[in-house]
């Protein structure tokens, strides 16, 4: 008596009991989406253009000796200009096997036929004698403050003595990404700047693996003479037998390619490089 009647709904629940449908149903179709399976995306083959086709059609199905290899590989570039010749050597290495990543710097006997702009930071007699060995260029405070608004110079390395270090540390940021910070395991962070000029401008190159255990090196031009691009490849080869890991299960170097630019690509028979 006076009291409210409370109406029921056939069928009802909880509020407990709707939030947890809610969530079984949500786990329900998690569970549905993880177990679908991605969809397989096709890989679209790459469509080479006229003059490649033609040019792939000059080489066989074969391993050719470097004399030949460096011959032919002049012949399938299809640049229009005085394109490079690349090194492409497969190494029998573990990818995610840290000892089995390699780095090292090597002056090639003949140059790599590019022409290769270096900016150093040095004072008194070093920037001297980095310019008198062929520095493109001397930096000071007012370069450092080009380079911190954005303004990066055209040059291919950067040189710096220790004390320089400091100040080019305010912009890491923008010479890192670009290859340009000096550090002292690449050699330009150096207290003799002249004779690291002298090397990058020799053709001093950085063989190193990538993701995948292969290296490539640029040994030349299309334009340099057979001999040099064959002491070029022969002392790549050499450095990378000197650097061989101490634990490598099976063949260390497994295949070698020659590539212009532009153009399909020569294997070479490991045989003629020993």
């Amino acid at each position: 008596m006076g009291g409210r009647k409370i109406r029921t709904i056939e069928g009802s629940q909880e509020p407990g009991a709707i939030s947890q449908g809610k969530e079984s149903g949500k786990v329900s179709e998690a569970e549905e989406v993880k177990k679908a399976k991605k969809p397989v995306v096709p890989r679209i083959k790459k469509i080479r253009g006229k003059k490649y086709q033609e040019a792939k059609k000059k080489i066989e199905p074969r391993a050719y000796p470097v004399s030949e290899a460096v011959k032919l590989v002049k012949t399938v570039s299809t640049a229009g200009f005085d394109a490079s010749v690349d090194v492409h050597v497969n190494l029998g290495l573990g990818k995610d096997t840290p000892e089995h990543q390699l780095r090292s710097f090597l002056a090639l006997p003949h140059g790599t036929g590019k022409s290769v702009k270096v900016l150093v930071f040095a004072d008194g007699a070093d920037a001297q004698s980095a310019s008198e060995a062929g520095a493109d260029q001397i930096g000071d405070d007012a370069t450092i403050e080009t380079i911190a608004q954005g303004k990066l110079p055209a040059v291919d390395a950067v040189i710096a003595t220790p004390v320089w270090m400091p100040k080019l540390a305010k912009v890491a940021r923008f010479l890192g990404p670009k290859g340009l910070m000096p550090t002292p395991k690449s050699g330009t962070v150096s207290d003799d700047p002249a004779a690291m000029v002298k090397q990058l401008k020799q053709g001093r190159v950085e063989i190193k693996t990538e993701a995948a255990p292969v290296v490539h090196v640029a040994i030349g031009k299309v334009s340099s003479p057979d001999g040099n691009l064959i002491a070029n490849l022969k002392a790549i080869v050499a450095e990378l037998n000197r650097i061989k890991p101490p634990k490598v299960s099976g063949t260390y170097i497994r295949s070698v390619f020659l590539a212009p630019t532009m153009g399909p690509s020569v294997k070479v028979d490991l045989a003629s490089l020993s």
